[in-house]
């Protein structure tokens, strides 16, 4: 049967697999596996898969479950479902079979990060209880009443976050779930400005150590988190000899003699330095890096359409506590590391492919992997003979019957001698002999990186008959430390010198049609479309996805807060000197020179980067007479519409994508 090309929608065909977890014997893995119904909406259930391939469904209904865990014995599987509106609970199912049961009767909010105690005892969990305006009884009421939305109050600035919404005054603090009685109660709230948290159980199950920042005005100081053991009734002490600046994921050994975590130990509330991997001891002493060494980063995932933005560390002890276990992006690729705790490091995990780590038991990991061709799917590898196997094909129909075009990869060379790694995409039914138009595509963060993993929106325009090319300009993960660190405080330089070779290259092959090329990005990839557009004229058309436009007015909008002499070195108030810094690095201040006609995307639920950064970019355009086409998404939408908003949303901005180009190229 012939192969037919890929399109938005086939998006609605996508089986999404996620969050993989091997059971305590090793035999099997349990994942998360999401589609999109006929309602509109992510339906998402747990499934495990064996060794064999033998696949299991533990959840079912119209409501979804999800981060599904196994009991230290292996003997259940605790998740959490909102089927009982309008809170999420916790509920545990038998891995013998039988019904769900429900743990936990929480009031309505929000549960976080959790994990079983290792006795098997305790649950301790993130919650932060909703608003009282935002409550379900509330809006029946002002329904019922006929009273308008109260307005929205606040005296902290950490009152939103991007695709959470508006807590207002509410926080998360950690608790404890007394799993035999299915009573719990608040154990340690440390930080009240914000609540940022990360913990883990002591092998012993009478502590946890949680790390939060030490700081009483977080969002305003330069990064400071430090790590605190809390006993179960509260008790705190804090772990001397930890570094100041970014920390996550911090790791409880198995034998109880350190304490593992990730750092960026100079790191401002923007970090763009390497996230290394430490271990102090759990009764304080000097902490140790064990990547120190190396130019990884333990925080550079691979960005992708067809999977979650993540780029959180992850830190895994072996049982033997002689060695940890993390991901590591690198040149486009995420592949699993070991590092032991007394030196030396090693990759796990080859080739051009990008793996997800979940856990580990008897000398095996849980992932789910990836590449440019093919959706993510679980695999297992094993530590004995350092081999990994695919388990499931959720998408083997949907791949057999479609035709891709595979990436081919490049390094070019910058003005000043900066390596940079790109790759391009041919169309999917390419002919050497005829000239195609070009896309080119920028990602975001600008701390992430592009490679090694199946993104729909290339595929589909590959499929449209267009070129695509994309690469990892300075200010990614994924090349080091220096790589990552060339932009800071320096939007729109070196990175800029590195789209020039991307350019230039595009202008010389034989197949591009040098006339007929475009530029997009989303976020920081719209800012750089917007630097570019601002800065020459080789492309015919542009189109600008959430993008920064101004950096100046960004200071004030956005849901994290510039912080003063840090990332930027400037401030969007008070000295004139450091505002007109800002100013110098916005795209919106050289518009004058835009006659590029440009498609603007944005979420007004938005709260990264704010819509009126799009809105400047629509007046200064029209202002000018220049052509311009503003697609506004609606409240319900935010900054990650592209990878996790309303379906039917998705797939009208890829048709909106497709449609300029179609018009314009």
């Amino acid at each position: 049967m012939a192969k037919r090309l890929i399109t938005p929608e086939d998006l609605l065909k996508f089986v999404f697999v996620g969050d993989p977890q091997i059971s305590p014997d090793g035999e099997q893995i349990l994942f998360s596996r999401k589609q999109i119904t006929e309602k509109n909406t992510y339906l998402n259930h747990l499934w495990s898969v064996d060794l064999k391939g033998g696949l299991k469904q533990w959840t079912q209904g119209e409501s979804s479950a999800g981060g599904g865990r196994w009991s230290p014995d292996g003997k259940k599987i605790l998740f959490v479902s909102d089927r009982k509106k309008p809170g999420a609970q916790f509920y545990t199912i038998d891995a013998s079979g039988g019904e769900a049961a429900q743990l936990s009767k929480l009031p309505e909010g929000r549960i976080g990060e959790y994990q079983w105690s290792p006795d098997g005892k305790w649950i301790a969990f993130m919650f932060r209880p909703a608003a009282e305006s935002n409550t379900e009884a509330a809006r029946k009421e002002r329904e019922t009443k006929g009273s308008s939305v109260p307005p929205r109050v606040t005296e902290s600035v950490w009152y939103r976050f991007d695709g959470d919404g508006y807590f207002l005054a509410e926080r998360f603090s950690v608790h404890l779930l007394d799993v035999a009685t299915g009573e719990h109660r608040q154990l340690y709230a440390g930080c009240s400005e914000v609540d940022f948290y990360d913990f883990s159980w002591a092998p012993s199950s009478t502590e946890l150590v949680i790390r939060h920042p030490a700081e009483k005005r977080p969002l305003f100081q330069p990064a400071n988190d430090q790590l605190f053991r809390v006993d179960l009734k509260g008790n705190v002490t804090k772990v001397n000899g930890v570094p100041k600046g970014v920390k996550s994921s911090p790791r409880w050994s198995p034998d109880g003699k350190w304490i593992a975590f990730a750092c960026d130990p100079n790191a401002d509330t923007w970090p763009d330095g390497n996230y290394q991997l430490f271990i102090v001891p759990a009764d304080g002493g000097i902490a140790e890096s064990l990547s120190a060494k190396t130019d990884f980063c333990l925080a550079g995932g691979t960005t992708a359409d067809t999977q979650e933005a993540s780029s959180s560390p992850i830190v895994i002890w072996a049982p033997d506590s002689q060695s940890i276990y993390t991901s590591i992006g690198w040149h486009g690729a995420t592949h699993v590391w070991q590092f032991d705790i007394k030196g030396g490091h090693k990759q796990l995990t080859s080739g051009a492919r990008n793996y997800i780590l979940g856990n580990m038991a008897q000398g095996k990991l849980a992932l789910v992997t990836a590449d440019g061709t093919t959706l993510g799917e679980v695999a297992c590898f094993d530590l004995a003979s350092g081999k990994d196997q695919k388990l499931t094909a959720f998408n083997k129909e949907f791949h057999d019957s479609v035709k891709v075009s595979e990436p081919e990869e490049m390094w070019l060379e910058a003005e000043d001698g900066w390596k940079v790694q790109a790759w391009v995409m041919k169309p999917a039914e390419f002919d050497a002999s005829k000239k195609y138009p070009a896309v080119l595509e920028i990602h975001g963060g600008p701390q992430a990186q592009y490679g090694w993993t199946f993104f729909h929106e290339f595929q589909v325009l590959a499929a449209a008959g267009y070129v695509v090319v994309f690469s990892n300009p300075r200010g990614s993960k994924g090349y080091g430390e220096a790589h990552c660190k060339a932009i800071h405080a320096s939007w729109g330089d070196r990175d800029w010198a590195d789209m020039q070779a991307v350019i230039k290259w595009m202008q010389s092959q034989p197949y591009i049609n040098k006339a007929q090329m475009g530029v997009m990005g989303g976020s920081y990839g719209g800012y750089m479309t917007n630097w570019i557009v601002s800065h020459c004229k080789d492309f015919k058309a542009a189109i600008a996805d959430r993008c920064v436009s101004n950096l100046v007015s960004l200071g004030g909008t956005c849901d994290m807060p510039l912080v003063k002499e840090s990332f930027w070195g400037a401030y969007p108030f008070g000295d004139l000197s450091k505002i007109e810094k800002l100013w110098k690095q916005s795209p919106i201040a050289y518009f004058d020179k835009v006659d590029t006609p440009m498609l603007i995307i944005h979420s007004e639920g938005d709260l990264r980067c704010n819509i009126e950064q799009s809105e400047q970019v629509f007046y200064a355009l029209k202002a000018q007479n220049v052509e311009a086409r503003f697609v506004r998404y609606p409240l319900n939408s935010y900054h990650g519409l592209s990878r996790s908003g309303p379906p039917d949303l998705r797939l009208h901005r890829l048709h909106e994508i497709l449609n300029w180009w179609k018009s314009h190229l």
